[in-house]
């Protein structure tokens, strides 16, 4: 095995941003593919995510493990005062135990070609260049989105914005109303540290020697156009297992890794006793809070539904849900603590996902045809809501009410032009149509299989030109 893995054509360390799922899930899929085109992965995370909850479960037995710290080894959420704290300190620690993995890995005989590191990590860039490794950002919310904060990077956005009535043109998007932007753009000084990082991806984009984006060409044709105008930009995605899509994978099914504890028994077999269509899959990722309120409203709207349901609520949220509404619902629904949304979704009882749209939940839905109720909730997901219902036509976005509401009675109404009126008939024609986009994107001879294999062949050239030199 270890002679096999020094053959392997070049070597690449991948990095996501380790704390959050959305983040790790796609770059480990991507890792997964650049192993089994015969390149070397080394899988990164923190010290604290490794010893307890990835260990063991890299998602390939041929895909290496390693750590650096972020200054929290016993885990940041009992540490860390705020996020803002987390990220100060993973910045100060990270640079320098990356370092010093890199270091241990070239005496091992395993040097690095390259890093691939989430766009959230900009200084994994920095280190990079200091050991003369190629450096390949990766980005893993839409195009459109990047293209928006590069804009409030360079400044050529202002914020706040002082016309919040006026429509805002950037190139290569649609026209888009205030409202349409990323919550640190409409709802400018909110989450100063998360903004600081989602701007920062930015900070020294220019000496990337790729930009990987975990979208695909058909889906965002005139913003990657633009954007690649002044920058090394790819569609490399979706990065979904290859069991939903081009299937060239063989047992590709899960991501590998869960950054929750799943209840995969019970959540399957009731859904596989429900009709075809019937069920709206409601779940919003790994990080999204909803207040009680909205909680409140949203457990009425699909009691008032027709459609059954089935409802993920971390354990951390349960206590938002209205008290009896477990029991009252019980024949018409069911809610869990987790379950594996790639098996739900691709699940024929499913009719429709309510969401918050986060981008790799949003990018499921496409790969696998099912129409979404978009309840955005901060971050990029107002721009991917917008997309979703205006530009791409797979579903509705659920229009809250003056307090940021969204009320029982529209939850109700999205539910039901979905599931049962003729709009959403075309927006399940939509959705199928986009799936089979997404299929050729990642198949032999698709953009995304293009973009992959043109990585590698550059990343093999340039590393046999630095061993030659070298001898």
């Amino acid at each position: 095995m270890e002679k096999a893995q020094r053959d392997r054509k070049a070597h690449c360390l991948v990095l996501p941003f380790p704390t959050l799922q959305g983040h790790v899930n796609p770059m480990l899929q991507f890792s997964k593919l650049l192993h089994h085109k015969g390149i070397k992965v080394t899988l990164v995370t923190t010290i604290f995510i490794h010893n307890t909850l990835m260990h063991g479960s890299s998602g390939s037995s041929c895909i290496a493990l390693e750590t650096i710290s972020d200054g929290y080894d016993q885990g940041w959420r009992e540490e860390a005062e705020s996020i803002d704290a987390y990220l100060e300190r993973f910045w100060q620690v990270g640079p320098k135990t990356l370092g010093q993995l890199i270091e241990k890995l070239s005496s091992s005989g395993f040097p690095v070609d390259c890093i691939v590191y989430d766009s959230m990590v900009p200084w994994s860039l920095d280190v990079a260049k200091k050991y003369g490794i190629a450096g390949a950002s990766f980005f893993t919310q839409s195009c459109a989105v990047d293209n928006i904060l590069y804009h409030v990077h360079k400044g050529s956005l202002k914020l706040p914005v002082v016309d919040d009535q006026s429509e805002i043109s950037l190139p290569g998007l649609p026209p888009l109303e205030l409202s349409d932007m990323p919550s640190f753009v409409y709802d400018f000084g909110s989450y100063p540290g998360i903004y600081k990082v989602v701007v920062g991806q930015f900070s020294n984009i220019h000496k990337a020697d790729w930009v990987l984006c975990n979208s695909f060409y058909e889906l965002e044709e005139q913003v990657v156009d633009w954007m690649a105008t002044f920058l090394p930009l790819k569609t490399i995605g979706p990065t979904i297992p290859s069991h939903y899509l081009d299937k060239r994978l063989e047992d590709d099914k899960q991501y590998g890794v869960s950054l929750f504890n799943t209840n995969n028994d019970a959540c399957m077999k009731w859904l596989n006793e429900q009709p075809k269509g019937s069920v709206a899959y409601v779940a919003f990722g790994s990080a999204a809070q909803l207040g009680v309120e909205q909680m409140e409203e949203l457990a009425w709207g699909l009691r008032r539904s027709k459609s059954k349901f089935l409802w993920v609520v971390r354990e951390a949220e349960a206590a938002k849900l209205p008290k009896g509404f477990v029991e009252e619902t019980s024949e018409k629904g069911l809610v869990v603590s987790w379950c594996p949304q790639l098996e739900v979704l691709a699940n024929e009882a499913v009719g429709c996902f309510i969401s918050h749209c986060g981008w790799n939940s949003t990018l499921e839905a496409f790969s696998l045809g099912v129409p979404v109720v978009a309840l955005p909730q901060w971050t990029d997901q107002s721009t991917n809501a917008k997309f979703i219902m205006d530009v791409w036509k797979i579903g509705v976005k659920a229009l809250a009410d003056e307090k940021g509401v969204v009320r029982q009675e529209e939850v109700e109404h999205c539910i039901s032009e979905i599931m049962e009126e003729e709009r959403g008939k075309e927006m399940q024609r939509k959705a199928l149509e986009w799936k089979e986009l997404a299929r050729k994107a990642v198949d032999e001879g698709g953009s995304s299989s293009n973009n992959i294999d043109e990585f590698i062949s550059n990343l093999v050239l340039s590393r046999e030109k630095r061993c030659a030199c070298e001898k």
